[in-house]
């Protein structure tokens, strides 16, 4: 049985970064470059107004107003040391002004403009040219997320596509015989929820199933032939279920007869001790247990830093904080343990300890607390380990 750190320098040892394809930057959001990008345009492209108001020449004043210029114009000759132009936000500072006036400052009148409250400082209210980046300046970088700022930004340099990792294929495998099927009795069944669970999670990762979830029972063959269907098809195939080592849990045994490569089985950990990785054809399969829980604390602490690995993420996470806990705290046990908590102003609250098979602690809001083997007492105040969900 190997640690959690282990585990988590094990799986991102042997994930491989997905092929390259070129997107519209209006569909790049949550993708991760697969190459620098350099801006080819500056930004500002001009000298620009920040303000409405009167670009002024270089002069004590009054100016004599010799035109307008909206956003998207361009005055014809440069403004005179005793000129000034009426001037918009966004628009080009013609040449020849030393400073935007704002016009709450100014006075018009029979075609003089004077200023309220002391003479203008030169460059007042004038953002340069190329003040934000210059052509050829490294805009983001290889591993970099688009998010909604990094797709405005790539934007405002007139790019229009770029370069991403394709979007991971993620095979689901449901196990066991105990869940309720249509046609079948329901007495000692149960409703299955796992699959729904996580293809609402790959989905909300930004990954994609490369087939409906696969749904097996407890049979050796049909457990072999899905995994080598669902292998070969997807880039990560995540199993629920029988990954323990009772008369029931065939996912190791069959996975080293279909040739597999077992990486780790076990893990410190609470909840999902049993959790098993391998590979298949290639393939990497990570085998999580059957209990709902388990199988979505896993899926925030491993499994989303392999989606993020596979599409080649700088930083893979998960994203951790120390934060001070809110209340004192004694354990028992051996094993890391991951809890529902919240953070509430700066502090982390506990949530009640749930079993590895109840939910309901997880929903809305929530962070996990990892809370080290180690960490046997806790004083309020003591720094832990809170990880935070990544995209």
């Amino acid at each position: 049985m190997i640690s959690v750190r282990e585990a988590h320098a094990a799986l991102l040892k042997v994930v491989r970064v997905l092929p390259t394809e070129v997107v519209p930057l209006s569909n790049a959001v949550g993708r991760f470059l697969s190459a620098d990008v350099l801006a080819t345009d500056a930004f500002p492209r001009f000298d620009m107004s920040a303000v409405d108001g009167y670009a002024v020449g270089d002069g004590p004043g009054p100016w004599r107003r010799i035109g307008a210029v909206a956003a998207g114009e361009v005055l014809s000759r440069p403004v005179g040391a005793d000129e000034c132009v009426r001037i918009f936000t966004g628009a080009q500072v013609p040449a020849g002004s030393v400073a935007v006036v704002m016009q709450e400052r100014c006075t018009e009148k029979d075609g003089l403009m004077r200023v309220t409250g002391g003479a203008p400082h030169a460059g007042a209210h004038i953002r340069r040219k190329a003040e934000g980046y210059r052509t050829g300046d490294l805009l983001l970088r290889t591993g970099d997320r688009l998010d909604p700022a990094a797709i405005g930004l790539l934007a405002s340099s007139g790019i229009r596509s770029v370069a991403v990792t394709r979007r991971p294929r993620v095979a689901v495998i449901r196990t066991g015989g105990e869940f309720i099927m249509e046609g079948q009795p329901m007495e000692g069944r149960m409703h299955s929820s796992n699959e729904m669970m996580l293809e609402a999670a790959l989905r909300e990762a930004g990954a994609a199933l490369s087939a409906p979830p696969f749904a097996v029972d407890d049979d050796a063959d049909r457990l072999g032939a899905t995994l080598r269907t669902a292998c070969a098809e997807a880039d990560l195939v995540l199993t629920t279920g029988g990954a323990s080592v009772g008369d029931h849990d065939l996912l190791r045994p069959v996975l080293e007869r279909e040739g597999g490569t077992i990486v780790f089985h076990g893990v410190r950990q609470k909840p999902g001790k049993p959790m098993l990785f391998a590979t298949l054809g290639g393939t990497p399969l990570i085998g999580l247990p059957g209990n709902p829980r388990a199988v979505l604390v896993l899926f925030m602490v491993y499994v989303r830093s392999v989606l993020r690995a596979l599409q080649g993420a700088r930083h893979p996470g998960p994203q951790v904080d120390l934060l001070p806990l809110a209340a004192p705290l004694e354990r028992k046990g051996e094993r890391d343990e991951f809890r529902a908590a919240r953070v509430t102003d700066g502090r982390v609250e506990l949530l009640p300890d749930e079993g590895s098979h109840l939910l309901g602690g997880l929903v809305g809001g929530t962070v996990l607390c990892h809370l080290e083997a180690a960490q046997a007492r806790l004083d309020a105040g003591d720094l832990v380990r809170v990880i935070r969900p990544l995209p």
